[in-house]
């Protein structure tokens, strides 16, 4: 039996189609490694960075560096920008304003009424952040009028 010189043709040009696609899948796949690869080596970089960042600023400022963004970014101008009220002056502010107007924009921004998810979001950290702003320097306060009066520990009686 012979072979036809046209068969024996087609079949090196499968086989060299063969070995081509698994050169290309290869190729693509060990790209798509390296790609990933640098890819999470940047990202434990910037990770590493963030927390050296952190652990300087906490070691440095102390806590109050840590709190000028503790809710959720936000700074005590920004988010009285936000609830458009004045910020807290000596720790008091008016806090019934700053819930009626929190209510307010959150109810506008409801996104069952067409409002928007993230705005809601940051009306409600602004609020939050005021009065954390409010219940520290109340705690604060609280601390300085016990040491100006001394420690009195509540002592309960037996009946």
């Amino acid at each position: 039996m012979a072979f036809d010189g046209l068969a024996v043709l087609k079949v090196r040009e499968g086989t060299e189609a063969l070995q081509m696609a698994h050169r290309i899948i290869t190729q693509v796949v060990i790209t798509g490694t390296r790609v990933l690869g640098r890819a999470f080596a940047e990202a434990y970089k910037q990770a590493a960075a963030g927390q050296q960042y952190a652990r300087q600023n906490a070691k440095n400022g102390g806590a109050g560096a840590a709190n000028n963004f503790a809710s959720s970014g936000l700074t005590l101008d920004e988010a009285c920008k936000i609830l458009n009220v004045r910020p807290p002056r000596g720790g008091e502010t008016d806090i019934e304003n700053v819930v009626q107007r929190f209510k307010t924009l959150f109810d506008k921004n409801d996104p069952t009424k067409g409002g928007s998810f993230y705005l809601q979001s940051k009306i409600l950290r602004a609020r939050e952040r005021i009065e954390m702003e409010v219940r520290e320097a109340a705690e604060a306060a609280e601390r300085e009028a016990e040491l100006r009066e001394g420690w009195k520990p509540k002592v309960w009686r037996n009946r």
